[in-house]
């Protein structure tokens, strides 16, 4: 509700800026689904999910990189999702 009403006050460039970072949610997710069909262990999963944290906070305090922080931050958070899929289907 409050984006619609920011939208509205901002115009159009507001909306395109919001959907211009898209691709940085799909680009991990599509790489964590093509992992997912290799049957990594649970142990690989945790790597990439601490990896992923650590690069999110090391890349919130550089100045360019600053940009590209959903990468892995959505690779942590894919990471984790899988990792609870295949313990539900274990158990």
């Amino acid at each position: 509700m409050i984006l619609i009403i920011i939208i509205g006050v901002r115009g159009k460039t507001m909306l395109q800026r919001a959907l211009g970072s898209g691709w940085g949610i799909l680009l991990p997710g599509m790489m964590i689904t093509g992992l997912a069909f290799t049957d990594l262990s649970v142990e690989a999963w945790k790597a990439m999910i601490v990896s992923g944290l650590l690069l999110t906070s090391l890349m919130l305090y550089h100045k360019q990189l600053r940009h590209f922080v959903l990468l892995p931050s959505c690779v942590a958070l894919v990471s984790g999702i899988m990792l609870v899929v295949i313990n539900a289907n274990q158990g």
